[in-house]
């Protein structure tokens, strides 16, 4: 199948499942035209495809519960039940068991096709390393104890904190479902007194589903939280499963994190408290200009501590991995990237 066909599947699959919001899906469309970075990051659903055809012999690798959408946005910080400042995987709406390799894999590619100054085969070597490194000794990256280096690279300054909120304000007035509604009235704290519900236009891969905010008042402050539709992941859409249940609870809550408290699923919804403080790190120049492979390797590290929970397959995956080298990762997200390319070509083309 095509790539636009298949596209055009999976977005008619969506509108059995959620109200798909259609200015961001065609958002979604203009997004995934700009460049190949933006496109992997909108066609998770496409990635089993890929990888069957340039790698097809990691499909029978161990298959854990794997983050699906790995890249190298898809990282953030939030608080743990201890306020501790975590920093990890900040996104697990395609969680799925899926063969091991496919995550390092996948970030690999995303740094190449987001074509940072870090060179494609450093990059390879800091995320085989690290990855390593969190399989064998896993846990949370803690930014008050452990990594402290790290700080430096999620500061909230005063004009980020002043921006949140202004983006906050911008958001149009919504009238959300009763059940996203009743999902995001009740994560608030006993006291709080409602304000509005605002709908957000925000992520990749995610743009087109119903996406709202809650403001309210509580104690001398204004609190938020958020609610996204909760699709199966990409990965058993494309495995011929899109009914098999989200995998995003148990993945945030693996013994080898430390999750957010506020983070959780109801009524078909992913309901999460946001705030400067905790957030999605996005690329921009400041971004671009503070990673290296230090941080890369921490990203792998993150991949490698989260599939390290599912513990009975963790041997096996060491076992897989000491076979393997820094090598065969840039040698095959190279191949892969490529891949990913003439998919975006043909898109491209559809909508020239």
């Amino acid at each position: 199948m095509s790539f636009v066909e298949e596209n055009a599947a999976y977005e008619n699959w969506m509108r059995t499942v959620c109200d798909v919001v259609e200015d961001d899906l065609e958002r979604k469309h203009d997004r995934m035209s700009k460049n190949t970075f933006k496109f992997l990051r909108a066609t998770f659903f496409r990635w089993a495809h890929a990888i069957k055809t340039t790698a097809p012999e990691i499909m029978g690798l161990p298959a854990p519960l794997a983050v699906g959408d790995a890249h190298v946005e898809n990282f953030g910080t939030w608080r743990d039940a201890e306020t501790r400042l975590v920093w990890g995987v900040n996104d697990h709406d395609d969680a799925a068991e899926i063969p091991y390799a496919s995550d390092i894999l996948r970030l690999a590619v995303s740094v190449r096709l987001a074509d940072f100054s870090v060179g494609n085969r450093d990059a390879a070597q800091a995320i085989f390393e690290g990855y390593g490194e969190g399989l064998r000794d896993p846990g949370p990256t803690l930014l008050d104890q452990k990594e402290m280096w790290m700080r430096d690279y999620v500061t909230v300054t005063d004009e980020q904190r002043k921006s949140f909120w202004d983006e906050i304000d911008d958001y149009p007035d919504a009238s959300p479902s009763p059940e996203a509604e009743t999902a995001l009235l009740e994560s608030f704290p006993t006291g709080s007194k409602f304000e509005r519900f605002a709908r957000a236009s925000k992520g990749a891969g995610s743009l087109g589903r119903p996406r709202f905010v809650a403001v309210a008042r509580w104690r001398g402050g204004r609190i938020a939280r958020e609610a996204k539709a909760l699709l199966s992941s990409g990965w058993d859409w494309a495995a011929g499963n899109p009914g098999r249940a989200s995998r995003l609870d148990d993945a945030v809550n693996g013994e080898t994190s430390a999750p957010d408290p506020f983070l959780h699923t109801d009524r078909g919804f992913v309901v999460r408290r946001i705030a400067a403080d905790t957030r999605k790190l996005e690329r921009d120049s400041d971004f671009d200009r503070k990673l290296d492979t230090r941080l890369m390797r921490a990203m792998g590290f993150e991949i490698g501590s989260i599939h390290a929970s599912t513990s009975r397959l963790r041997q096996a995956m060491l076992n897989d991995l000491e076979r393997r080298d820094a090598g065969w990762l840039y040698e095959t997200a190279k191949a892969t990237a490529s891949a990913v390319e003439t998919d975006f070509a043909e898109w491209s083309a559809s909508n020239a």
